[in-house]
């Protein structure tokens, strides 16, 4: 019988990666594994989940166990990928991805967002969006008007808007500036 654990911090290949040889340090197997999620090939008891509960927390994640952290933890996964990993050409609408993932009423999913982790799930969106334009501006190997149309911006003045109001700087200021201080995906 396969189970699904969550795991919380899961922002990137490196870390399924950092993951993966967790569970084969422990000898757990596992039949496919994710940002935020490992299909395990059988149910843990209670000592090995205990294990791998306190390996994981040594590596900077963490098991998720109650059914709200789990929705809030695979939102967050979905807007990882979509904003960080994917080069999806069409318009996202998160209303729909969300729902559509998760199998849920969206409004639910956005109320139980917000009552949890203190932000909107939008603004948890724009913040994610603002790292990720953050990057590309340092990687200095887009144009802002490239930057804009990969990240679905109906405009390079929106965008621009939307990094000032966020960062206090204007891209052009931010890719001048010494401080780029940018934030890891887990601290978003």
């Amino acid at each position: 019988m396969n189970e699904i654990i969550y795991i919380k911090n899961m922002v990137c290949p490196r870390c399924i990666s950092a993951v993966s040889n967790i569970l084969k340090q422990l000898e757990i197997s596992y039949a496919s594994i994710k940002l935020g999620e490992v299909k395990l090939v059988s149910t843990l008891n209670a000592n090995t989940k205990k294990e791998l509960s306190e390996a994981l927390q040594n590596s900077g994640f963490s098991l998720i166990d109650d059914r709200k952290s789990q929705l809030i933890e695979q939102m967050k996964t979905l807007v990882v990928e979509k904003i960080h990993h994917s080069n999806d050409e069409t318009d996202l609408k998160w209303a729909d991805i969300i729902s559509g993932e998760l199998n849920l009423d969206y409004k639910y999913l956005s109320s139980l967002f917000s009552s949890v982790e203190s932000i909107t799930f939008e603004q948890y969106i724009i913040n994610q969006k603002i790292e990720r334009i953050k990057e590309l501006i340092v990687y200095d190997e887009l144009t802002l008007s490239e930057i804009a149309f990969q990240l679905h911006y109906s405009s390079v003045a929106y965008l621009s808007n939307q990094f000032k109001k966020v960062t206090g700087m204007t891209p052009s200021n931010f890719k001048k500036s010494t401080n780029q201080n940018r934030k890891s995906l887990d601290e978003i």
